[in-house]
């Protein structure tokens, strides 16, 4: 799955999901980028070689949407949808940032490698939690668990508060982490009036040309977030979710066969199917 070939475009980068472009002549808007949300999925660290059809624009559809409704908080690095023809609906051109090397994460409940490390030891980076929480608790407030950034094929580390604050200033790693809780709290606070409980997401940020932080890449989405139905919730098992739930259960599961290491298999058509039809619920359910 190769990036498509853009007129007035230069393509530079592809990441798990996203292909990167810089303007082929110098372009109207600035210093900017093009960046275009393809179908490709991944889990367990690998792009799988089976995309969702339609999932690029669901991405897209979403992370505009939050933005608007952000955008009393933070700016975010879209400048228009002035694209090309071959990418209208998955892809925005926006300012070039200075992202800061940090993933922000924002935990209203516990599940997933949080879980995990609670589990060893009554804390998630570095955070206190009470005793007793288990799979899907709701924790007494939203907290803030930054995590490395990591190159294909490699895991995201959940970090501290304090190694956010020695790589960028605790003035800097301070601002951030109160924005990210901040930026929870309105999203799961206009996600509940569409039934849906925002259990964690991930968030990242840049600096633009003035030297303000801005919000970049996607925001909000079912792959950078854990969306569940609030009519189905209950604590103490693993909850039903808007994302790529199917594909990371017949991953792990004996059908598939795979071990993890290996090039990841195909996945079957209703894998694919199923898991297209909860992408296209989230946004329906929140834009409408």
């Amino acid at each position: 799955m190769t990036a498509p070939v853009l007129p007035g475009w230069e393509h530079v980068y592809s990441g798990k999901v996203r292909d990167l472009y810089r303007p082929a002549a110098p372009h109207p808007d600035g210093d900017v980028v093009l960046v275009v949300a393809s179908d490709r999925i991944s889990a367990y660290d690998h792009v799988l070689p089976t995309p969702i059809p339609g999932k690029g624009e669901v991405l897209t559809r979403l992370s505009l949407w939050w933005f608007e409704q952000l955008a009393d908080i933070v700016p975010s690095h879209v400048v228009s949808l002035d694209v090309p023809d071959a990418v209208v609906g998955r892809a925005m051109v926006c300012r070039r940032l200075e992202m800061f090397p940090v993933e922000c994460v924002a935990r209203g409940y516990l599940t997933g490698s949080g879980l995990v490390e609670y589990r060893e030891g009554q804390a998630v980076c570095g955070v206190p939690l009470p005793p007793g929480l288990g799979e899907a608790s709701r924790l007494p407030e939203p907290i803030f668990t930054p995590a490395s950034k990591a190159e294909i094929g490699d895991h995201d580390e959940n970090i501290t508060f304090e190694a956010v604050a020695e790589r960028l200033g605790r003035e800097r790693a301070a601002g951030l982490r109160d924005l990210t809780l901040r930026i929870y709290a309105r999203a799961a606070e206009v996600a509940a009036r569409s039934g849906i409980i925002v259990a964690d997401t991930k968030l990242e940020f840049g600096l633009g040309p003035g030297g303000d932080v801005v919000l970049g890449d996607e925001v909000l989405t079912p792959d950078s977030s854990r969306f569940w139905p609030a009519d189905g919730y209950a604590p103490g098992r693993v909850q039903p979710s808007f994302d790529k739930q199917f594909v990371r259960d017949w991953l792990t599961s004996p059908e598939s066969g795979w071990d993890r290491v290996s090039p990841p298999p195909a996945l079957p058509d209703d894998v694919v199917q199923r898991t297209r039809e909860r992408y296209l619920e989230a946004a329906d359910r929140l834009v409408g």
